[in-house]
Parts: C-alpha cells; structure tokens; sequence
C-alpha cells in the first residue's frame, strides 16, 4: 500500500507554488485530508506578520494532536526559515524542519528524516509541480526575494534580495501547463514589477507580457504584486493594451499620507500613486485592488485621517486592511511613537468601513450588465447554486458570483459563459447565464 501524505499549505500563493513542488516531488505519496490517516504531514509555514504566525503554530499543533504513532511531522517555509533556531529547540513536536530552500529536495529530507536549511532561497525553474484548486487556473512565480526596504516588512530578511527568472524559464513553464488544459495564469512574486531589474532590465513585465501573449493555449492572464516604485505608465499601458492580460491591477500602496510613506520607506509621494491608480481605473472593465496598513508607528489622527478620506474616495474594487504587526528585524521595530492596540483596532474598523462601502458600490454597478465568467463548480454557498468568477478575477481573493439559473443546460467546471449580473446580496453578486462562450 502507498504511504499517504498531508499537506497544509499556509500565508500566500507564493507559499501555494512552493508547495506544489513538495507535491510533486513527493509524487509516490497518496494524498490524504485526514490528518489522523497521514504517514508524512507538511505544514509549509508563513512568518509574515504575527496573525500569519500564530495560525502556522496552531496548526502544528493541531496536527501533532491528530498524528498517528511513528508519522513523521514536517515543518517548511518562512517561519521555519526565520525562526530556525528558536523553532528547533522548543518544538520537540516536529521531526524534520526545513526553511525556504529545499522545496525540490523535500523527498530526499523526508528519506533522509534529517533537517535542512540551504542559503539560497528555492526559485522554481523546471521542476514538475501538482497543480491543485484548479483544472484552468495556475500560478506562475517570477521571481524570489525582494530588494525593497520597506520599514514594517521582514520579508527580505529571510528571503534575501531579488532574484528572477529568466524569461525562457517562465515560458516553459507557461507552455508545458498550457498543454495541460490550463489557460489561466496569474504571475506573481514579493516585487512583480520590480522583475528582472536584478539583471539591469526595468520594466521586465513588458517583455513577459510580449512573450506570454505568444503562448498557444493562453487565454487569460494578470498580474499581482506591483510596486509603485517600479510600476511605471510604460507598464500600465502595455496591460490596458493587452489582448490576453487583463486590466487588473493589483498595487498595494499602504498609506497615503507623504509623511507616512516616507516613514514606511516607500519611495514614494501621494501625488505619483494617485497618477498611477487613475491610469489604471481609466482603463475598459478596470479592476484595482491594493491593501493598507493601519498604526503604523507614528502614525497621527491627521495622517490616518488623511488615508481614511482616500479610502472613501477612491473605490477600490478589493482591498485588504492589515493592523501594524512589530516584527523584529524591520525598521518600524525600533521606531517610538508606537499606536496603542485600542486606537489601532479603531483605525481598522473604521478603514473597514469606508472600503466595504467603496466596494459594494463598485459591486452595485455590474447590476443590470453583461458579464464573462468561468464556471467553478458547485458553490459553498448552497448546493443548488453554481459558483462563477469574473474572468478577470481570482476567486479565492475576489469573491464569488453565484448563479441561480442559465438559459444553458450542464455547466460544468471549466466552462466561460456570459452572463447577466441581476443582483447584489450581501457582498456577492448575482448572476443568469445567457450563453455559452
């Protein structure tokens, strides 16, 4: 009988390729949701902020509890990475460690029943991955590492500084998924628009998009993970210009006081970002998601005052609010001037607020349009509705559109279809199949 593997995949979709190549490597394995069943459990960690922390401690925990007797409990990624030390003297729970370096050599780590933490952080280049979540959908990782100094982000401290792949590499890639029945890509990475600058080549995008768009099989592309500094109008306008990626964009920009962004390190002013996301919104279907964070250290009423009001008045299409979380190794850190959790916890519900409005007015006007969507099967909401997406959009991060009835028989998953939005209810819309694309 096969051995059975679990594997919990935590943090970002950056951490999800990652995880993968485990997958794939790890290949002889019969895959298993029930913990308890597991000869090998996998918790591939996130380590970013303090939330992300302790969700990725619980669950080792969770599944040492459940773990059958002589399992093996293997713990990945950026929490291991960037607390290897302290991790491996008071997890007595955990058999094998492994940071962010060996994702392509996990079979020989679990073989070996040995810890290993490598220097250089693991880039994918050909390695054979098992997609999951999605028979159309994949993503496609550019580049590791982050060159940014960015005063609350630790990221680039156990990641290490920006690397890219070459665009031969991704192209394959693309290729050998696209030959698979994948036609949807989304490319991401810590800096996506900083791509390829580590080999002295600014706005990389552009030949990635050049390229990609020359992919028989490609459909549907985006972009996720830009950055102000390095997202120029060039690039903005290639997107808007595109036949295969869409006019989504996805820039977080975290303040918008100038004061603040230079505390955060932006590199930034307001002036240059609000060019940037009016460019962007003025494009045809533009969809324009970003996240901002609240209480960072020295942050007063007047400067959050001032990131409120742009909350309200530029309505984002999506938008994740983050509380300042003080992790040691950054800037912010050391810094006086720290927001106390009560006026913290205000400034986000009060962030909360003004962007939920934005968004339902945003969701409010495809009411009464026409729509593409990708059919994604049978919907959490209800067994007798389908759930759909925008084309543009990813489900998991851009919510769901549930449909109700269809002038076409036997949807399945997979399927693109027009369709008219009738309704909003809640924060999910509404929608009737007309046709079938």
């Amino acid at each position: 009988m096969r051995k059975k593997l679990h594997l919990v995949s935590l943090g970002c979709n950056k951490n999800l390729i990652d995880s993968e190549v485990m997958l794939g490597r790890l290949k002889s394995y019969a895959l298993t949701n029930a913990a308890d069943e597991a000869d090998v459990l996998i918790v591939n960690t996130c380590g970013f902020i303090g939330a992300a922390k302790e969700e990725s401690l619980r669950t080792i925990f969770s599944l040492h509890e459940q773990r059958k007797k002589d399992s093996l409990l293997v713990v990945s990624g950026c929490l291991s990475e960037r607390y290897k030390e302290q991790l491996t003297k008071e997890l007595p729970e955990v058999d094998i460690f492994t940071g962010v370096g060996d994702y392509d050599h996990i079979d020989a780590i679990v073989e070996e029943r040995k810890s290993r933490f490598s220097k250089e952080t693991y880039l994918i280049e050909s390695e054979e991955r098992v997609i999951t979540g999605s028979n159309t959908h994949a993503y496609i990782k550019l580049s590791e590492g982050c060159n940014q100094q960015c005063s609350f982000c630790a990221i680039p401290s156990f990641k290490g500084r920006l690397k890219s792949r070459e665009i031969a590499s991704i192209v394959k890639e693309v290729q050998n998924l696209a030959k698979q029945g994948i036609w949807d890509f989304s490319f991401i990475s810590q800096d996506s628009s900083s791509y390829l600058r580590d080999k002295k080549i600014d706005d990389g995008l552009i030949l990635l998009i050049n390229a990609v768009e020359k992919i028989e099989g490609v459909k549907s592309a985006r972009i996720l993970y830009l950055y102000p500094t390095t997202t120029s109008n060039a690039l903005i306008l290639r997107i808007i210009s595109s036949d295969i990626f869409h006019n989504y964009f996805d820039m977080p920009v975290q303040h918008i006081d100038d004061n603040m962004l230079k505390r955060m390190k932006r590199g930034t002013i307001s002036k240059r970002i609000k060019e940037q996301l009016n460019l962007m919104r003025s494009s045809q279907n533009s969809f324009v998601r970003t996240s901002f964070i609240a209480g960072h250290p020295k942050e007063s009423d007047e400067e959050f005052q001032i990131l409120l009001d742009f909350a309200k008045e530029f309505e984002f299409d999506r938008v994740n609010i983050f509380a300042y979380s003080d992790e040691e190794g950054t800037a912010a850190f050391d810094m006086d001037g720290k927001i106390t959790k009560k006026t913290l916890n205000d400034r986000v519900k009060k962030l909360e607020k003004a962007v939920n409005n934005g968004m339902t007015n945003r969701l409010k006007a495809h009411v009464g349009k026409k729509s593409i969507l990708v059919i994604e099967g049978q919907s959490g909401e209800h067994e007798l509705l389908l759930g759909a997406r925008k084309i543009e959009c990813i489900s998991e991060i851009d919510g769901e559109i549930l449909i109700n009835e269809s002038e076409v028989s036997n949807l399945k998953t997979g399927d693109i279809v027009e369709a008219l939005i009738t309704e909003l209810a809640g924060d999910k819309l509404i929608a009737s199949v007309t046709k079938l694309i």
